[in-house]
């Protein structure tokens, strides 16, 4: 992009590789627009003749931007996005091409199925998937070194039709939370409503470092995190970094990253420095749930690229540096009808907004009773060594209300009803120049993993390098099914407007010791939780065992979201992703160890030993004690490493030869990640002994302040 656009850039740019609704209009029939737009709005199918129109235009649209290819652009189970480009060329005769680009070709695809992660839905001969045109996600252009690609959203399933992406469960769930809650507002007498989207915003925290300092160091480049390093002297202590401003470098990055994603049509809103140093922020505006999983997919792939160009690596590993910040993902959440009514909004009487109240209590009852499975959507290895501290919630699901609610919550618990609000006061700053400034009626809690934030909830425990889908499609599940639950009270009451109360008090009652409004980070909550009865679940094994209990697989069945089957094989897909990613972090560390670290070290105490001989022989009568204590410690230290680097071999063959799925995941996280922090003690131990000049990588300080 030119330096010299003017300050209309974002109008000028936002949403230009995009097929979008202003697009649509420009190249479809009216009618083939209006069909299509049934199809996205209201579900329903789109006949084959419409989809060969709609094929067309998007071929001529792609073609006049540069396109020479088109791509199904898919979610599978791995995490990140996959493609296989197709040109537009056709054949029309031995000497004459054509370019082509047909419905069939547009609606459905064909990539092997067989390569990617299936938890055995599919064997390794069994190659045949699907991709399915998801014509609610705008399809867009990329631009790189390859070209330009028309880029089309789309499912992809097995070819028995088992879902082996993240989108597809995803859909299931926006359709099942649509119906139930459409299903409470008829009971409640909103029957203009015919369908609610689930809105999300995906906030991103990432870290940026120089690229060459990132290629030095084995761990970032196979692992995405550091697994040694020690804390410089000064780490994020003075809070200087955090809303500081944005050095030139990054500002720069940032400049190119606003534009790349504006003309994607991500609505980019908010950046700024985090608290530990070398951490940033990028916030967007809100979409729907399908819409902002994509987008943010495509913010963590533009990350990347547009960081290279600036000769710098974005880090989007949940703790790639110990003692400083992790990196989550804050997925903001909440429900809104296509007559744009915010269900989540308190409005100026909550105490008497019965539809506000209900749908709270709603989702107040769903992370109680499905705790685990929330727990279970935020698991990955790197989560697990963020969530608990710096800045990271706990690994308890609990949900802060904030004072306003929580006191409307204690009214209806003790009479049935509420009938008054806490309201906002004035500010007094105490300077008179300063305009007056009413404060929200609520504070914020920073360290609650579930907390209403003004007209939504936002779940923090997600972690940075995660899909959102995962999150999103286990909230709109737990809260379709409490819905569904509700609906069918409220069907079976003389009433149904009176027995609103009732089930809001009752569902209050059963589920208040999920509300907490203190310091998610202190051990007393531990304990409290305790108390309480909610589960602590502390890393990604013990978390996936929910995905086979039968009170989970009987939600998502009752809506239509997993079979058992599916959730038999991500159950498999998480235990094999732990237990290579636990084995290539053990690999890395054996390797960094034998070949870079112990060297390091054993060139340093032999020069030690070499002055100390030099020096005593030199004058017998000096004092040489500072060398020896020095040389005797790192000696120690050595034979420390060198004893943990074979203790941590030893445990890695044995967990490789296990029978892959459970039994090798809890192998990797009881016994083989306790050898590898055994082997990172004394390294970084001797990181602040050795001399700078021999040590093998760059440290902390170099990688976070340098940049």
């Amino acid at each position: 992009m030119e330096n010299s656009m003017d300050h209309n850039i974002i109008s000028d740019i936002f949403g230009t590789r995009v097929f979008n609704d202003e697009t649509m209009q420009e190249y479809l029939p009216k009618k083939t627009y209006e069909a299509l737009r049934s199809t996205i709005e209201e579900g329903s199918e789109l006949p084959a003749d419409v989809a060969n129109v709609v094929a067309h235009a998007m071929k001529e649209w792609a073609l006049k931007n540069g396109a020479t290819h088109y791509t199904h652009w898919f979610q599978p189970m791995t995490g990140v996005t996959a493609e296989k480009h197709d040109s537009f060329l056709g054949a029309e005769s031995d000497s004459h091409a054509v370019l082509e680009f047909s419905g069939k070709e547009l609606i459905k695809g064909e990539p092997d199925a067989s390569s990617f992660p299936s938890g055995g839905l599919r064997a390794t001969f069994e190659a045949r998937g699907y991709t399915a045109w998801d014509c609610t996600s705008p399809a867009f252009l990329r631009e790189d070194a390859i070209g330009t690609v028309l880029c089309i959203p789309t499912a992809f399933c097995s070819y028995t039709g088992e879902a082996l992406d993240k989108k597809t469960p995803l859909l299931r769930s926006m359709e099942a939370i649509s119906k139930q809650a459409t299903r409470v507002l008829h009971l409640l007498g909103e029957t203009d409503v015919k369908k609610v989207n689930v809105s999300v915003g995906a906030e991103q925290e990432y870290f940026l470092i120089d690229r060459d300092e990132y290629l030095k160091r084995d761990d970032l480049i196979f692992c995405g995190r550091t697994l040694f390093g020690s804390m410089p002297p000064k780490g994020q202590e003075l809070d200087d970094h955090y809303f500081g401003s944005i050095r030139e470098r990054q500002a720069s990055f940032m400049k190119e990253l606003n534009e790349e994603l504006w003309s994607l049509g991500i609505l980019s809103k908010t950046q700024h420095n985090e608290v530990a140093p070398g951490q940033h922020e990028m916030a967007p505006i809100y979409s729907t749930a399908n819409i902002a999983t994509d987008h943010n997919q495509l913010v963590m792939e533009i990350m990347k690229k547009v960081a290279r160009r600036h000769h710098m690596e974005c880090l989007l590993a949940e703790k790639p540096f110990a003692g400083v910040n992790g990196s989550g993902k804050h997925d903001n959440w909440s429900l809104v009808t296509d007559t744009g009514k915010n269900l989540l909004s308190p409005g100026k009487h909550p105490y008497d907004n019965t539809t506000f109240l209900l749908f709270l209590t709603a989702v107040i009852a769903a992370v109680d009773e499905y705790a685990p499975l929330l727990r279970l959507s935020a698991a990955c290895p790197g989560n697990d060594h963020r969530l608990g501290g710096d800045e990271a919630p706990p690994a308890i699901i609990s949900i802060f209300l904030g004072e306003q609610l929580e006191d409307i919550v204690e009214q209806i618990l003790r009479k049935g009803t509420a009938s008054h609000a806490n309201k906002a006061e004035a500010m007094d700053i105490g300077v008179q120049t300063l305009p007056n400034i009413k404060k929200d009626a609520t504070d914020r809690n920073r360290t609650s993993p579930f907390a209403f934030t003004g007209n939504k909830f936002e779940f923090r425990m997600v972690g940075s390098s995660m899909s959102i889908a995962g999150p999103n499609t286990v909230l709109n599940s737990i809260v379709a099914e409490v819905l569904s639950d509700i609906a069918e009270k409220l069907e079976n009451a003389e009433d149904p407007t009176s027995a609103v109360d009732e089930i809001i008090h009752d569902m209050l009652k059963a589920h208040q010791r999920v509300i907490f409004n203190g310091d998610g980070y202190s051990d007393e909550w531990v304990t409290e939780a305790a108390k309480r009865g909610l589960p602590n679940i502390s890393n990604m094994v013990e978390a996936t065992a929910y995905f086979l209990d039968e009170k989970c697989i009987k939600m998502y069945e009752n809506q239509g979201v997993y079979s058992r089957t599916e959730l038999e094989s991500r159950a498999e897909i998480n235990y094999e992703a732990y237990a290579k990613a636990l084995n290539i972090e053990a690999r890395t560390m054996v390797k960094m160890a034998t070949k870079q670290y112990i060297p390091a070290v054993i060139r340093y105490v032999t020069s030690l030993a070499d002055s100390i001989n030099k020096v005593t022989e030199a004058c017998p009568e000096a004092d040489v004690s500072v060398q020896k204590e020095l040389l005797i410690r790192c000696s120690e230290l050595l034979t420390a490493a060198k004893d943990a680097v074979l203790a941590l071999r030893e445990a890695d063959e044995k967990a490789i030869t296990l029978s892959e799925g459970k039994e090798q995941a809890e192998y990797f996280v009881g016994t083989v990640l306790p050898a590898m922090e055994a082997l990172r003690a004394p390294i970084d131990t001797l990181e602040n002994m050795v001399d700078k000049k021999l040590w093998p990588v760059p440290a902390y300080g170099d990688m976070l302040f340098e940049v």
